[in-house]
């Protein structure tokens, strides 16, 4: 499968200040995602783990979010703030803006705290949002990846954490067929 990569960088860090002055700040993603999304099924937004400009217009330029939830405490009690921020961009920029799960993250599954986690994310939010199947386990191979400047399936491609994404690819991707599908059915019937 072709996939084209714009990877960010440190001076990714000035947009945030730049997009606070700037005409429409919430659309400008959006705005030039418009100009080439047709030539691609997918298009995804790797956000920091900030609540900035720069989320708001990924949100504001996506049709759906998966949420990465560390598996430890002060990440799962952000999700609080992430869903508070998502209800600001529904009703202000992007109405139609779906959740389409939580994918956990960093996860040992060796520790109380990530079982405890896991369980309380499940138990707090398992009943409206999606939790996926797949976790994506805590590794130092998977810390040592960004340093090498490749992804995890080319450094460690049968490691866990290279499994465990390719799981979760296969997740989503399976999801999609079944939203296309089903959305070809609803069209088919009228």
């Amino acid at each position: 499968e072709k996939a084209d990569l714009v990877p960010s960088n440190l001076s990714l860090s000035s947009l945030e200040m730049t997009l606070v002055t700037a005409m429409s700040r919430e659309s400008v993603l959006k705005n030039y995602l418009s100009l080439v999304k047709d030539k691609y099924d997918y298009v995804l937004i790797d956000c920091m783990p900030s609540l900035g400009m720069i989320t708001f217009n990924a949100l504001t330029a996506a049709d759906s979010v998966i949420i990465p939830v560390q598996a430890q405490y002060l990440p799962a009690k952000g999700m609080t703030q992430l869903l508070g921020t998502i209800a600001k961009v529904r009703k202000h920029t992007n109405a139609d803006l779906k959740i389409d799960g939580i994918l956990l993250t960093l996860v040992d599954g060796r520790t109380n705290l990530a079982k405890s986690t896991v369980e309380a994310l499940r138990e707090n939010f398992g009943s409206h949002i999606r939790i996926y199947r797949s976790m994506i386990p805590a590794a130092v191979k998977a810390a040592e990846v960004s340093s090498k400047g490749t992804s995890i399936y080319a450094y460690e491609p049968n490691s866990p954490v290279s499994k465990a994404y390719a799981s979760f690819t296969k997740e989503v991707l399976a999801d999609g067929r079944q939203k296309e599908r089903l959305h070809a059915s609803h069209e088919h019937a009228r």
